[in-house]
């Protein structure tokens, strides 16, 4: 019985270093998908970029934005 007694605490031991490594994880993890989509949203546009919001606001007939499109892509 004095054996069991010590696997249960040794048991109730791990579970809050469990927790903690669980935590810093999560914490880690959260910190890496705020970084990655701040680099997305921050990039410079390129051209192709610019000529599409120009083309959506109705800036550009469309004809013209795909002579642009075109020359951009080559």
């Amino acid at each position: 019985m004095h054996g069991v007694w010590h696997g249960m605490m040794g048991l109730w031991m791990l579970i809050p270093i469990i927790l903690v490594v669980l935590v810093i994880y999560l914490l880690f993890r959260s910190n890496n998908d705020n970084n990655r989509t701040q680099s997305i949203e921050n990039r410079p546009k390129d051209a192709l970029d610019i000529l599409n919001e120009r083309y959506a606001r109705g800036e550009i007939s469309e004809e013209e934005y795909k002579h642009k499109k075109d020359n951009l892509i080559k």
